[in-house]
């Protein structure tokens, strides 16, 4: 089963669930893992990977891979 079909599912079985305690529970799992996602972001990058990042972004720069704050800005407000 792909990820679509098993989200699908899952909604499923939530919205036949009565049991205001499951639901509590189903809640504070999820709110939980986002937030262990989101602290495993804000975790401190090895010296070895924060160097790799800095050459990575040199090539990015010397192969006009970037974009002025001007351009991206009106990139942006054109979304709208």
């Amino acid at each position: 089963m792909n990820i679509e079909a098993r989200k699908i599912s899952l909604l499923k079985e939530v919205l036949n669930i009565d049991n205001e305690k499951i639901i509590r529970a189903v809640e504070e799992l999820l709110h939980r893992k986002e937030t262990e996602a989101f602290e495993e972001d804000l975790k401190p990058m090895s010296m070895a990977r924060y160097k790799s990042e800095i050459k990575e972004a040199i090539k990015d720069e010397k192969n006009g891979r970037l974009i002025k704050v001007e351009d991206l800005k009106k990139q942006i407000q054109g979304w709208d």
